[in-house]
């Protein structure tokens, strides 16, 4: 299945146990294919930088930067399509969808509520982590 993750299910992943860390095992094990594109890297690599997460990158003993190559490897890396406005409430998601679209997804993961409420863009599916993984074989 080929999937796009919005950031913080990304970052999710990387730094926590649970759902999202799932689906990065699912990639990882060759059950998913990720996509992603170089304004979503950065803007992962951005978000990681907050103070908030400083302590967490410090227990796990890693750097944002490491954390950024390695999703950059795990996921193939595609250049986003242009698509009109969307996302009018928050509009750095449109680089979600952008990325969904030129890496002719079959669903975005996400668990941002403005992605969520649109429920699909141009036919491809908007889910939650948990719903994705539940389409997924075992």
């Amino acid at each position: 299945m080929r999937l796009v993750a919005d950031t913080n299910t990304v970052i999710s992943g990387l730094l926590w146990h649970g759902a999202p860390r799932r689906l990065l095992d699912a990639a990882r094990a060759g059950k998913v294919s990720l996509f992603t594109t170089a304004a979503l890297l950065v803007e992962l690599e951005d978000t990681l930088s907050r103070a908030k997460f400083a302590e967490r990158l410090e227990r796990a003993g890693v750097t944002r930067r490491v954390l950024v190559q390695g999703y950059a490897a795990l996921a193939t890396v595609v250049k986003p399509a242009v698509i009109p406005p969307a996302v009018l409430a928050d509009p750095d998601d449109d680089a979600v969808l952008a990325c969904a679209v030129a890496a002719q997804a079959q669903a975005v993961a996400s668990g941002d509520s403005h992605l969520l409420n649109l429920k699909t863009y141009q036919d491809i599916p908007i889910l939650t982590v948990n719903e994705l993984l539940a389409l997924l074989p075992d």
